[in-house]
């Protein structure tokens, strides 16, 4: 991958480096942030968010990062492949909470049973009509489009062992293998790869999905966190990715050098001078448009912020932050997950139902 020359390539001893030009406060909270992060031991940062709900496989806010990249490539043909991931996300969200409350693999063979037979009940287990409706249209065969029945395998493979479950890798990767596929044939466009910031990259948490996935050879990543643990358990996956330590209050670029930047999960944890600092540079250096991540928002008046520890865990105002990144010279476009499953698939569960994604573009 290469890296822009103008890219800050700092040491790992000097992980705050780019304070020069920051407040005295918004580099105080820096500090507060990397220890927050450090105090954690590198195996667990780099199993952090990705298994369970926050499986990038199935989570929906993962997912409609992947497809935001895939639209910047100019890949709006596969559209149909989009939407039918969101109802595998919405399926095996579903499994992988029932396969988590059975007692054992037999009541995921019932279900499969009452599935095959058409109803809606397995020995007292409800199955939802969203997940009768896709097992009824599973295997689907049209068009640029051969997709296995990923509930039939999952409820079949499952083991569930001494109360733990072990949930089927070959239906989760489902997706996975389908876009690999589909992507085989992909080329940069004109041979010049899009470019793509990562701020608070974590331990390549979601650039280990777009790499399975067949999208990270098609784009020019560059990821950057404030935590050396972090970085280094990136760098030790993708020792040839541009995974370096930076601050996402004063990011070492040029402005508009990237064509796309993504962040998930960021926002909520910063102050109100550090929110707006990071809403600031991240516009500053994206030409194309954004895609963000929120965990923690609602249509509120305002924004509410708590402090805890040594960062914060705030409920952001859907409203404010439009009105931040319209200030900061993008249009927002607010798409809420549960309210986006609904909509999509008829799915009306969501694990989040304060999970929003910003899909940000210039304003006009």
């Amino acid at each position: 991958m290469r890296t822009p020359d103008t890219f800050y390539r700092p040491t790992l001893h000097s992980p705050l480096s780019t304070l020069h030009s920051m407040s005295p406060s918004l580099a105080a909270e820096s500090e507060k942030l990397a220890r927050s992060w450090m105090c954690h031991d590198p195996a667990l940062l780099r199993d952090y968010l990705v298994a369970g709900v926050e499986d990038p496989r199935i989570n929906l806010q993962s997912i409609l990062t992947r497809h935001f990249l895939l639209r910047a490539l100019g890949l709006e043909r596969f559209r149909p492949l989009m939407e039918e991931e969101y109802r595998f996300a919405s399926a095996m969200n579903w499994l992988v909470k029932l396969a988590g409350q059975a007692g054992d693999s037999d009541e995921l063979g019932q279900v499969l049973h009452a599935l095959r037979k058409g109803g809606d009940n397995a020995e007292g287990i409800e199955i939802p009509w969203f997940i009768i409706r896709t097992f009824a249209l599973l295997p689907l065969a049209a068009p640029g489009l051969a997709i296995p029945n990923y509930i039939e395998t999952f409820l079949s493979g499952t083991q569930i062992r001494d109360g733990q479950a072990r949930p089927c890798q070959a239906s989760l990767d489902t997706f996975r293998n389908l876009w690999s596929a589909a992507l085989a044939a992909e080329f940069p466009a004109g041979n010049q790869a899009l470019t793509v910031l990562e701020p608070a990259c974590g331990s390549a948490n979601d650039y280990r999905f777009l790499e399975a996935f067949g999208i990270a050879r098609l784009i020019d990543y560059h990821g950057f966190d404030l935590c050396r643990s972090n970085i280094e358990n990136a760098r030790a996956l993708f020792p040839r990715v541009s995974f370096e330590l930076g601050n996402v209050f004063d990011i070492s670029a040029p402005d508009k050098t990237f064509d796309a930047c993504f962040v998930h999960d960021l926002f909520e944890h910063l102050s109100p001078a550090g929110l707006d600092a990071a809403a600031r540079e991240t516009c500053r250096v994206t030409r194309r448009g954004l895609c963000i991540g929120f965990f923690n928002m609602d249509e509120i008046p305002a924004h509410k912020f708590r402090p805890v520890r040594e960062y914060h865990w705030n409920m952001l105002s859907m409203a404010r932050m439009k009105e931040l990144f319209a200030d900061c010279g993008f249009a927002a476009q607010a798409v809420h997950i549960g309210a986006f499953l609904r909509s999509k698939t008829g799915c009306d569960q969501t694990h989040n139902p304060n999970a929003y994604t910003f899909l940000l573009v210039p304003a006009k």
